[in-house]
């Protein structure tokens, strides 16, 4: 059996080590990219949450880049937040302003308990261009 193909951005925050997880696998032309959180360089929640949530997608990009993908190749997406009737007049313009273009990725969005000390999470599936 082949070794995961884990793919690690240029600079990856500590969450990664701490918890023992790859950011992403690639399996041919797939890239499953783990559920990415707004940790800071040292795996330290940001606390504003608009700037937690669009450090979540900061890491989701530099993981898709990293392995030759950007958003424009994600076709599923899976949102987790804590308190989603709370939050989500905060984080939806930041997805938009993530989003790009039509034709838009899928999107499930679930409400959850607990993110380890985050409120938002996100985690996607892209197809790498050839």
């Amino acid at each position: 059996m082949a070794k995961r193909d884990a793919v690690f951005p240029a600079k990856p925050h500590a969450l990664y080590e701490l918890h023992r997880y790859s950011p992403a696998i690639r399996s041919g032309d797939l890239l499953f990219v783990s559920g990415q959180v707004g940790a800071r360089e040292d795996g330290s929640p940001e606390p504003d949450l608009a700037a937690q949530v669009q450090l979540a997608f900061d890491n989701l990009n530099a993981t898709l880049k990293a392995a030759g993908a950007s958003f424009d190749d994600v076709v599923d997406v899976t949102l987790f937040m804590i308190d989603p009737d709370a939050i989500f007049e905060t984080v939806w313009p930041v997805l938009g302003a993530n989003w790009g273009e039509r034709p838009y990725p899928n999107i499930t969005a679930v409400g959850v308990t607990w993110l380890a000390g985050f409120t938002f999470e996100i985690k996607a599936i892209a197809r790498i261009p050839s």
